[in-house]
């Protein structure tokens, strides 16, 4: 039996992966979510995958300019409950980034921190453009992101270590638009990284949703 004669994806409304997000994701926090999509099987929700705005202009400008600074998004969180199916993972990600809307420059990071080389991303064909810099910056005990600060606190003296990652990234949109943001890319695209992925804890289970039809 084919992949897509059991399982199939499509868009669905952020709030049904806030659940995997905050409990399964080793990162315990919802991102920025402008597109959600969901991975399913027999109507039940196995999978989603979040993009949303990167968390600094800066960023967005330092992919491939400030030309092409509104057309980045962050692939920021892929989760799935554990499976035994060969190629799932990337099944799902193809898939939405075919849904996605068009002529967009995504961009997704694999953390260090979780020993993770972005073997996904190798899979789907992204570009990798090395690694991030490990730096500190500050933090709150609710795990707040810096664009969620209250600026009459002072929070220096709280800092966190920020891991270094994997940078990839991915063009969608014809071929005349993929080659004029690829021609931009202000990084350099270098062979991907080797090495053996650590699994973190993903044993929860979220809560069943299915579809109804």
């Amino acid at each position: 039996m084919k992949i897509k004669d059991k399982y199939y994806v499509e868009s669905i409304d952020s709030r049904e992966t806030y659940d995997w997000l905050l409990n399964k994701h080793y990162a315990k926090r919802i991102p920025s979510i402008s597109y959600a999509f969901g991975l399913f099987c027999d109507k039940i929700l196995i999978g989603v995958c979040t993009f949303g705005s990167p968390a600094s202009h800066s960023l967005c400008i330092g992919i491939c300019g400030e030309e092409y600074s509104n057309k980045v998004m962050e692939l920021n969180r892929l989760c799935l409950n554990d499976h035994d199916t060969k190629n799932l993972t990337s099944y799902f990600l193809s898939n939405c980034l075919k849904l996605i809307p068009k002529s967009l420059i995504i961009v997704s990071y694999a953390d260090t921190a979780q020993n993770h080389q972005g073997f996904i991303y190798q899979a789907t064909n992204w570009n990798y453009t090395g690694m991030t810099k490990e730096r500190t910056d500050i933090s709150t005990e609710d795990g707040k992101h810096s664009r969620h600060y209250d600026k009459n606190l002072d929070y220096n003296i709280n800092r966190k270590v920020r891991s270094s990652k994997h940078r990839y990234v991915y063009f969608t949109g014809t071929k005349r638009q993929k080659k004029e943001m690829l021609n931009s890319l202000r990084y350099e695209i270098v062979p991907y990284p080797k090495g053996e992925n650590k699994r973190y804890d993903a044993s929860y289970k979220p809560q069943v949703q299915t579809k109804l039809f």
